[in-house]
């Protein structure tokens, strides 16, 4: 089974050999990731797609099933970002905040932060912009963590910024691959 636990630890240890962090802060309580990209798209485009074509852009090395076509979300108050596995399944976020176009607020703990105490909050929120979206994905966590943040929080930066770019790709292209190969 593929999960998001080996793969942030790869991320992580390519992180020491030199790519650069993808953190705003980091401390021993928690840390908070925020990126931003503009997409050459309309808001209820760029929204669509974030919450109707999930499985479409979003890297299926992130997932526990490996196949990003498993997973969904719901994007209304109490909704879940889940994703199906045989004989079962995973919730990865709960919905907490919806402004269709504007804004989109996921609560939880994202991969192998799941099996610690902490909580986060995962926020896309989308603005107009001259040639399109400004989307900014932000990511809070806090609680305890055994080994603490900061050998993780870069790794967790890195995968999100990774699916930021990809949902770009893919509302601007159709692939989520970028012309880079990422």
């Amino acid at each position: 089974m593929q999960g998001l636990c080996p793969r942030l630890l790869l991320a992580a240890a390519q992180l020491a050999i030199g790519v650069s962090p993808a953190v705003a802060q980091v401390g021993p309580n928690g840390f908070r990731v925020v990126h931003e990209v503009v997409i050459s798209a309309s808001s209820p485009r760029v929204y669509d797609a974030l919450v109707g074509e999930v499985g479409r852009w979003w890297n299926p090395q992130h997932t526990f099933s490996g196949d990003s076509k498993n997973l969904s979300l719901d994007a209304r108050p109490g909704g879940c970002f889940c994703e199906r596995l045989p004989g079962g399944g995973v919730e990865h976020l709960r919905v907490i905040h919806v402004a269709p176009g504007e804004m989109l607020r996921l609560s939880g703990a994202l991969g192998p932060l799941q099996a610690s105490g902490v909580a986060g909050s995962l926020t896309w929120k989308l603005t107009g912009a001259a040639g399109g979206t400004t989307v900014q994905l932000s990511y809070v966590v806090g609680g305890y963590l055994d080994g603490g943040f900061e050998p993780i929080a870069p790794a967790v930066g890195s995968v999100l910024l990774e699916q930021l770019r990809r949902l770009k790709s893919f509302v601007e292209t159709g692939s989520p691959i970028q012309a880079d190969g990422r």
